[in-house]
């Protein structure tokens, strides 16, 4: 999926390398998904290791008995939530999602027909779900080929290890120009980088 952005970035001194030593990227988008148990999902699992993100999402799953829905979610009660082991700021985040999902303010099965930046938009407005959230779901769940996520902790040490110096989220920002319209790849790299120390 990702050859023509490998085949273009090979030819890049830094990203090169890293094609060459760590193989093709790994990320499958998950498009046919459903979104709104995948955004659920990120809005449990941020802050959180994936072990216990995914405990809790599993108790959630078992309050809904089985898939999540907006109806669903929105009949549990606050305390029902936070019974599942999340904190009171997501269950609100989690209770704005469904709310904005059921009263189509949020047309979330229409997401993979936006650009990058309207999804980025649609997701930011709901309470919980920043910029690094978007990202992630624009990258891992769409697919997007031109992400470049500056504020990731991951990205920021990469970047560190690959140019042996410290960089600004905007200095960051700039040098990876050099990537697009392949960014996402590019980052993709970047935390294998640092993930094989």
């Amino acid at each position: 999926m990702w050859n023509e952005a490998e085949r273009v970035l090979s030819r890049d001194k830094y990203i090169g390398p890293l094609i060459k030593k760590y193989g093709s990227c790994k990320i499958k988008p998950r498009v046919h998904i459903d979104y709104f148990q995948g955004l659920t999902g990120e809005i449990i699992g941020q802050q959180l290791s994936g072990r216990v993100a995914d405990v809790i999402f599993e108790r959630l799953k078992g309050k809904t008995r089985g898939r999540l829905t907006p109806r669903k979610l929105l009949a549990l009660s606050d305390q029902d939530l936070r019974n599942c082991g999340m904190a009171w700021a997501k269950v609100r985040s989690i209770k704005d999602l469904a709310q904005r999902v059921k009263g189509r303010k949020l047309h979330i099965r229409k997401l993979n027909e936006l650009p990058d930046d309207e999804v980025m938009e649609e997701l930011i407005a709901v309470k919980g779900i920043g910029r690094w959230t978007a990202e992630m779901f624009l990258m891992f769940t769409l697919g997007r080929q031109d992400i470049f996520p500056d504020d990731d902790l991951g990205i920021k040490k990469g970047m560190r290890k690959l140019l042996n110096k410290e960089l600004k989220a905007e200095e960051m920002s700039k040098f990876a120009l050099r990537w697009k319209p392949y960014r996402t790849v590019a980052s993709w790299y970047l935390w294998t980088l640092l993930d094989n120390k």
